[in-house]
């Protein structure tokens, strides 16, 4: 039994022995053939336990709730039958999984989890990841045996592979002019990583077929210039973010606005028929060929229109069978006559009533058709003026009381041929306004009437002309270039317009946001002058009359050609070299460091700068340059000028500039003494002239990573060097430094310390032993740098008036016997050292000497006493003496003061 949610599921295995096969039935209809041996688990899903009918060959056994149906050997391959809430395609569900592991093999893919190994045959694991999760997510996987899912596994978080960016939507336009397109587009969506910058290329209006990049960058905007007008232009754009570009979205086509079309000439008609008719017009001659204009036509309906006419004739062509018969029956009779009957498909009706409804039907059954025969108009027509402010005309045509007539009005141009007529209005109404026409000039009108029958004749011609307008459109000037600050403008008197041309205006600048006026006159050119070199410039044109200006011309844009470099500014001198090179050293008395500005280069990049000094010249590739080799103490005269590919341009402003003296030389280094811990150092000639502060000097020493640093700064020309390690070699070099600048480094020199001497011994100590034998002890002194210590002892005593030396060794004690009884002595000792290295022997100062006299004793106590006499002497030492020797005579001199002044 399997606990499943709230439920209880009723477990039963199936076992099927070796060669035997088990039978289930899937849930599509479908069969499944499990070959022995295995156990097949099935589940009942609402937990109860259904009867199990099982047919021969199959034992059914109960084992502590769980169900087995035992397949056994010679029975036939049929499957058993289970109650309907026992379903056969319910099997056990899998083992509990473990973390799943998750190996990344592209941003939208994951390998699956293993099987688990304990499937049997036929059964497999199946784990699918549907949409892969945003970055930081997790899932819950578990694994299904036949639609039963077991328990999901631990939650395990994966983070996949960012990926470039997804294909950005078609841009879109925000704004169009004529010679601009504003374009716009929305950022996709960057699939991990932040997307960087976009690519918007264009056919550049050639519908090849071939995109070049117009834009690169993080805006998500662009406004594409200088295009021309009415013109049709394909965008596709591109997002690019740190893993690589994404796909180019949608092309889109979007076209420059153009100028509005001219006023269209009227329809003319080319058939009719019972309910249709068909127009043709002209394609307006101002739209370019490559703009596609949108037609609007508009009918006005004239059904309430009488119409009188006169019919002639009526010929009818049908395409009835041979057989067939054609009757014709006139309204106004109000019944069928045979009109026509036989082989022929046409016929001609005669007789017929004028403004007659006739109907017309062909055998057998054929829809009716109507006809009203009509007569052609017969009446005489007049045009008659009606200004508008003289611009534009009005045009009547009166027929008298005639009001279903259609009237057709004809006009002829001042530049067109005699038979050369444009149709202006063609209607009911008796008056029309012809527009766009040209200002002073001539037109020539006239009309007739029509009806279904066909045209009358064409009236006298009305001749007009139009008041005087402001000048139209003048042509694109024309843009000559002199040279690269100069421009020569020249354009084409315009016409007249009805008025002459009082003068005209030409702008000027950069772009046509920026234009600006630069002449105003009745000349046909202007220079323009003070232009910089390799700028686009745009200019264009307006003329105008006592009416009023005309339309801005077409831009025109022109740019400049390249040319030298403008002339060097800000040529100055700087203290020290931009970049000292220690392999060349800068000194100011033989060398100037030159720096300047760099000039507008006009449309070439810099190749090299010209620096003249004098009459010699040196070539420079950046703004700044040492010259070297030069006088000390010299004046000279500096300028510069920029080369490029287009020539060299004007040298610069001229410096006058000097170097400075040569600075003082270095001197020459001394060692004047040497110590174990100190150096004393001279130098230069201290005994010629006195001191003076106008020279410095400074010494360095070398440390331990070989680099020299100032130990000391000024005039004087000893100094020295303490707190140094005896025995120990030092490096130093010194240099002087004035008004004229710093001088050379001197030589290195090298002096080394010497070794230092063993320290001065405090006074030995003596004690009296037996006899006339004493023991004179001193202080150790531990070995100098590996040295040994070895000391000397003197003695001094009786009548002898020199020391002499009774012991030398390295012990620290010794014993003097052989003494005379109640005579004074001293002691005093030394240490020396012994140097390894040079086997030399140096010896320190003496220590203070110590005073002692033997006494011999009677008797034991009085021994004891004389050897604390005798230890008490031997304490004072020569110092001690003579101080008891000056307090006792400066004690008597005051006891003797004392006693003269008591007798005075």
């Amino acid at each position: 039994v399997v606990n499943q949610g709230p439920f209880c599921s009723q477990v039963i295995l199936v076992q099927v022995n070796p060669g035997e096969t088990f039978t289930i039935r899937r849930e599509d209809g479908t069969l499944q053939c499990i070959q022995g041996p295995a156990e097949v688990p099935m589940m009942s899903p609402n937990g109860s336990i259904p009867p199990i009918h099982v047919p021969p060959g199959y034992i059914s056994q109960d084992n502590t709730g769980v169900w087995r149906v035992v397949v056994t050997p010679h029975s036939e391959c049929y499957p058993p039958s289970y109650s309907p809430a026992l379903s056969p395609t319910h099997h056990l569900p899998p083992p509990y999984m473990t973390h799943p592991h998750f190996i990344p093999t592209s941003p939208a893919a994951y390998y699956p989890p293993a099987s688990h190994g304990d499937v049997g045959p036929h059964q497999y694991y199946q784990h699918r990841l549907a949409p892969i999760y945003p970055e930081g997510k997790h899932v819950l996987p578990c694994s299904s045996c036949n639609s039963v899912k077991g328990p999901d596994s631990e939650a395990r978080t994966f983070t996949t592979h960012s990926a470039p960016p997804d294909i950005p939507l078609p841009p879109r336009l925000s704004h169009r002019t004529k010679s601009s397109l504003t374009l716009q587009w929305k950022p996709p969506v960057d699939n991990g990583s932040k997307i960087t910058s976009y690519i918007l290329e264009w056919d550049e209006g050639k519908k090849n077929g071939v995109f070049r990049e117009c834009y690169f960058g993080h805006q998500r905007h662009f406004k594409v210039m200088r295009l021309c007008p009415a013109v049709g232009y394909t965008f596709r754009v591109a997002a690019l973010n740190d893993i690589g570009p994404s796909r180019f979205s949608t092309e889109m086509v979007f076209h420059t606005t153009g100028s509005l079309p001219q006023m269209s000439v009227a329809p003319r008609l080319l058939r009719a028929g019972p309910s249709w008719l068909v127009l043709e017009w002209t394609r307006p001659s101002s739209c370019s060929p490559e703009e596609e204009p949108v037609y609007m036509l508009e009918m006005q309906d004239e059904s309430k229109v009488k119409c009188v006419c006169v019919c002639v004739c009526v010929c009818v062509r049908t395409e009835a069978p041979t057989d067939c018969l054609f009757d014709c029956c006139c309204a106004a009779i109000g019944q069928w006559e045979v009109a026509y009957r036989g082989p022929l498909r046409e016929h001609v009706c005669d007789g017929l009533r004028a403004a007659t409804l006739c109907h017309f039907s062909f055998s057998p059954f054929s829809p009716l058709l109507c006809f009203t025969p009509l007569l052609f108009p017969a009446l005489t027509l007049s045009l008659t003026l009606s200004l508008s402010h003289s611009f534009p005309p009005s045009l009547e045509a009166c027929d008298g009381e005639n009001e279903s007539l259609l009237y057709s009005v004809e006009m002829r141009g001042p530049e067109q041929e005699e038979d050369d007529v444009t149709q202006v209005y063609h209607g009911t109404q008796t008056e029309c306004t012809v527009a766009s026409l040209l200002p002073g000039a001539t037109y020539r009108f006239r009309v007739c009437a029509a009806n279904d029958a066909g045209n009358g004749p064409y009236s006298d011609f009305l001749e007009v002309t139009t008041a005087a307008g402001p000048p139209g459109q003048c042509a694109a000037p024309v843009v000559s270039l002199t040279s690269h600050t100069c421009a020569v403008v020249s354009w084409e008197a315009d016409r007249s317009s009805g008025a002459d041309i009082s003068g005209y205006r030409l702008s000027w600048g950069q772009d046509q946001d920026s234009l600006e006026l630069v002449y105003s006159g009745t000349d046909t050119s202007y220079e323009v002058s003070d232009l910089e070199a390799a700028v686009s410039f745009c200019c264009r044109l307006q003329a105008v009359n006592q009416v009023g200006a005309s339309p801005y011309s077409e831009p025109v844009w022109c740019r400049t050609p390249a040319a030298p470099p403008d002339a060097v500014a800000g040529l100055r001198v700087r203290e020290a070299a931009p970049s000292p090179d220690r392999s060349e050293p800068f000194s100011p008395s033989t060398c100037l460091a030159l720096a300047w500005d760099e000039p507008r280069c006009n449309g070439q990049e810099i190749s090299h700068y010209t620096i003249a000094v004098g009459d010699d010249h040196v070539a420079s590739s950046t703004t700044c340059h040492v010259i070297r080799e030069l006088q000390p103490d010299t004046e000279y005269s500096v300028q510069v000028r920029a080369e490029n590919a287009a020539g060299a341009g004007p040298f610069g402003p001229c410096l006058r500039v000097r170097t400075r003296p040569l600075p003082p030389p270095a001197p020459r280094l001394e060692c004047a003494a040497v110590g174990p811990q100190s150096l004393r150092l001279r130098w230069g000639e201290s005994g010629k002239g006195p001191l003076t502060n106008q020279v410095t000097y400074i010494l360095q020493m070398e440390d331990r990573n070989q680099r020299f640093v100032p130990i000391y700064r000024g005039p004087s020309r000893t100094y020295r060097v303490q707190r140094l390690s005896e025995s120990s070699r030092y490096t130093f070099r010194i240099q002087a430094v004035s008004e004229a600048g710093e001088g050379l480094f001197s030589e290195t020199c090298s002096f080394s310390t010497t070794k230092s001497v063993p320290p001065t011994l405090k006074a030995p100590r003596v004690a009296q032993l037996e006899g006339n034998t004493c023991e004179v002890t001193w202080e150790n002194v531990p070995p100098m740098r590996g040295d040994r210590i070895s000391y000397v002892l003197q003695v001094l005593g009786g009548r002898e008036s020199e020391y002499r030396q009774v012991y030398k060794g390295e012990d620290t004690t010794f014993q003097l016997s052989g003494l005379q009884w109640n005579s004074d002595y001293r002691i005093r000792v030394l240490a020396c050292r012994r140097c390894l290295d040079t086997s030399q022997e140096l010896c320190g100062s003496f220590s203070p000497s110590t005073y002692f006299s033997p006494r011999r004793s009677p008797s034991a106590s009085a021994g004891g006493a004389a050897v604390a006499g005798a230890a008490s002497t031997r304490g004072l030492t020569d110092e001690q003496f003579a101080s008891l020797i000056v307090l006792g005579v400066a004690s008597f001199s005051i006891f003797i003061a004392y006693l003269l002044q008591l007798l005075i």
